[in-house]
């Protein structure tokens, strides 16, 4: 068969074709494959600039190497990405600033809720990532808690991607009531004589809960904006990636980000 420098390049990102496959393939050595590959331009068309919900996150491929996606909501069109070392606040704002730029009007956003993040974007809503915040408890809690206040607090967490705002504060507040003591629980330390909290872990879970309170539900108090209230739309797209840049281990990190522009395109 002739090659096809675009062909080739679909087969490999869309075909899962590793170089070896399409060397066989088109009767030719890796290098030329390679080549060829190398040599096709990935295009992009810009996204019109309209009303969009903007879910945003970051996933790493090693310590160094991320990449940060902002896609609309409304109609799952991938707007702006970034490649970044490190995720930043910074770099999130800037890519909202961005879209504001390109004539985009932000209706809200979804992320997770790292410290600071939420707080940056003035009247635009934004709704934490619920996902993530479970996350976040389970990271405190385990994922079997042996403790009771735990396992009551578990539950109450569960709750949240099922029910309203008044519902959970309302779980939320009856837990609070109930574990208050153990919550206050001290500690002495016999040697320095000073005391700390008992259950420290159960402490951050539930503070965690309460500091983030405000933002789990903007959906609901937007209910009209019709905005998701987690990134999993993103989260999704972030594994399918991964699993499609399996099979093309080893690649240098230009030709990384060639296969993901692609991914990112469609």
């Amino acid at each position: 068969e002739r090659l096809n420098n675009a062909q080739i390049w679909q087969e490999y990102v869309k075909g899962k074709q590793t170089y070896l496959q399409l060397s066989t393939k088109y009767n030719c050595s890796i290098k030329t494959v390679q080549r060829r590959i190398d040599l096709h331009n990935v295009a992009f068309d810009k996204p019109n600039p309209r009303s969009v919900i903007v879910l945003m996150d970051t996933t790493y491929w090693g310590r160094k190497f991320g990449v940060m996606l902002f896609k609309d909501n409304i109609t799952k069109e991938n707007l702006l990405k970034y490649y970044v070392q490190y995720e930043t606040n910074l770099v999130y704002i800037q890519g909202i600033e961005e879209l504001k730029k390109q004539g985009f009007i932000v209706l809200a956003i979804v992320c997770d809720g790292r410290k600071g993040l939420i707080r940056s974007f003035g009247n635009i809503p934004v709704q934490m990532c619920q996902f993530h915040q479970s996350a976040i408890i389970r990271r405190y809690l385990t994922k079997n808690p042996k403790l009771k206040p735990s396992q009551e607090l578990m539950e109450v967490v569960d709750l949240m991607t099922i029910t309203d705002k008044e519902s959970f504060e309302g779980a939320l507040g009856l837990w609070f009531e109930k574990w208050e003591f153990f919550l206050n629980e001290r500690t002495t330390n016999p040697l320095t004589k000073k005391s700390a909290y008992t259950h420290k872990k159960v402490r951050s879970a539930y503070n965690s809960l309460r500091n983030n309170l405000p933002w789990l539900f903007t959906w609901y108090d937007n209910i009209e904006l019709n905005i998701p209230n987690t990134t999993n739309a993103i989260d999704g797209h972030f594994s399918d990636l991964k699993n499609k840049l399996r099979n093309h281990n080893g690649l240098s990190i230009e030709r990384k980000k060639k296969f993901i522009n692609e991914f990112l395109k469609a």
